[in-house]
């Protein structure tokens, strides 16, 4: 590989070099390797190491958009026959996937090649990766600073270029939180654009979607032109898209559109002047473009939005908490999860099956309200997240939030906490740093994180932008020609690119 420079190319440009012959899939992956072992000491972003598979892999006949490109899955949902998939919980430190999953199926005829797995927040609850078992995750730009989550494993390693793609998946913003923390793009697709299956027909009630995160935007297209498609198992279907994304993300868009955006928090909280600079930068560039923007909050009530997310939150828990003991062999305990699981499972429980059904209308009404919008605007832009990447350990409960768990969790008494009203002002906290993503998994539309802007400290500021359902090639047409802006974050500036 004398002159070859792994880190310069994305997926798809190291395809093209393996197409060419100009390079051996088995030097790619003995590349990424060696970058993984070099790196990984010190981010913990890889939990999983599949490195003799990859190699076997390597050396077969491969084709595909991707033949030959190594890349990452997540430690959660992406099952690969076989290998251990944790969910970022020692629980499951014994358990073995039975079959691929569909994503992964998908993924296979790409012909990338799996070199492991990536670590992630115990049951990808949280937007910070800090599993108790394997520990935190850092984010190459700042090792002191969280990559975000839940697919913070993964945005690390895209980020430091160990791989040019890693699996993701986003239930309230966990592919485009990390994208924002790490100066990735991140895609959440449409509702039932990619499967979630095979062991399930929706995720998070269809909340949750997979895809990956990526350095470039062509690379996201390309996977999602890969992944797209009915899935026999899923509860869900998207508007089918007849054309091609990796096509869309290379067309500039041919009209001037009307885009609204907003800076304000929907539930009231603070935002940081970063990452409301990071939107006006933005509507100023496309101002410049000739588009016709304007401030307009989105039509919905942010609390209401919050709390229905949040009822979901809790009854997903429990269920979990409950399913586990199918893995474990015996009934689940407080001991067998992290505190902060546990609480949010008891809260579960002490969540009627009314609530659970009122807070999935409020998704159809969200819904409405946003499809109603986007006949007006066609693109709705907010900061990614409401502050720049947390510090490691920064988001942990305090001492009396630990008492207060502790004692909830030895007492069972997750519904006395909700109607005293502390589950709200726990909501409030954790929610005040990233309020803005969770509207598009309620409402399934797509939207994406793009890497528009610093702080002045250098950490990555994302703008988020969504657009009306089914409509990814849009918002990829988008993500296209302002990749192509000064203002497009170099990902390669961080300091262990």
């Amino acid at each position: 590989m004398e002159g070859f420079s792994y880190k310069d190319y994305d997926g798809l440009g190291l395809a093209e070099l393996v197409k060419r012959k100009e390079v051996q899939p088995i030097e790619l992956i003995e590349e990424a390797i060696r970058i993984t072992d070099g790196l990984n000491p010190k981010l913990n972003a890889v939990i999983n190491k599949m490195y003799e598979q990859a190699r076997k892999t390597a050396g077969q006949q491969m084709t595909g958009a991707f033949a030959g490109v190594p890349m990452f899955l997540k430690d959660i949902s992406q099952e690969i026959e076989g290998e251990p998939i944790t969910a970022g919980s020692r629980a499951f430190l014994n358990y073995r996937a039975k079959a691929d999953s569909e994503y992964a199926r998908r993924l296979r005829r790409t012909g990338v090649v799996f070199l492991g797995q990536t670590n992630v927040p115990e049951f990808a609850l949280v937007a910070v990766t800090e599993p108790a078992h394997y520990g935190p995750t850092r984010n190459p730009w700042n090792l002191d600073r969280t990559p975000g989550g839940s697919s913070g494993g993964s945005a690390a390693a895209v980020a430091s270029g160990i791989v040019p793609i890693a699996g993701a998946n986003d239930g309230g913003g966990s592919i485009r939180i990390p994208a924002a923390y790490c100066g990735l793009f991140g895609l959440k697709p449409t509702r039932g654009r990619t499967p979630v299956g095979p062991n399930s027909g929706r995720a998070w009630q269809g909340a949750s979607a997979e895809h990956v995160l990526s350095r470039s935007v062509r690379d996201s297209a390309a996977m999602l032109d890969a992944l797209q498609g009915h899935e026999k198992a899923g509860a869900f279907s998207a508007v089918p898209f007849q054309g091609s994304y990796l096509t869309a993300a290379s067309i500039p868009l041919s009209k001037k559109l009307r885009i609204a955006f907003s800076v304000k928090s929907p539930i009231g909280t603070e935002v940081d002047a970063d990452c409301r600079e990071g939107v006006l930068k933005t509507v100023r560039l496309l101002e410049s473009m000739g588009h016709h923007v304007e401030e307009a909050d989105a039509p919905v009530d942010g609390h209401k939005i919050a709390k229905s997310y949040l009822t979901m939150y809790f009854g997903e828990t429990a269920a979990l908490l409950a399913s586990l003991e199918e893995v474990l062999g015996q009934k689940t305990a407080a001991s067998d999860v992290e505190p902060t699981t546990w609480l949010l499972g008891l809260l579960g429980k002490a969540t009627s099956a009314e609530e659970f059904v009122l807070s999935l209308r409020e998704w159809d009404r969200a819904a409405l309200q946003m499809e109603t919008f986007h006949e007006t605007y066609d693109f709705y832009i907010t900061p990614t997240t409401a502050y720049p990447p947390a510090r490691i350990g920064e988001l942990e409960p305090s001492s009396s939030e630990k008492f207060l768990i502790s004692t909830v969790g030895k007492l069972g008494i997750g519904g006395v906490l909700k109607k005293a009203g502390i589950v709200d002002q726990i909501a409030q906290k954790n929610l005040a740093r990233t309020p803005f993503t969770q509207l598009a998994n309620l409402t399934g539309q797509p939207a994406m994180s793009l890497p528009l802007h610093h702080t002045s400290d250098g950490l990555p500021v994302g703008v988020q932008v969504m657009a009306a359902r089914g409509r990814e090639d849009l918002l990829l047409q988008l993500a296209g020609e302002l990749e192509q802006s000064e203002h497009w974050i170099d990902v390669k500036r961080n300091p262990l690119f």
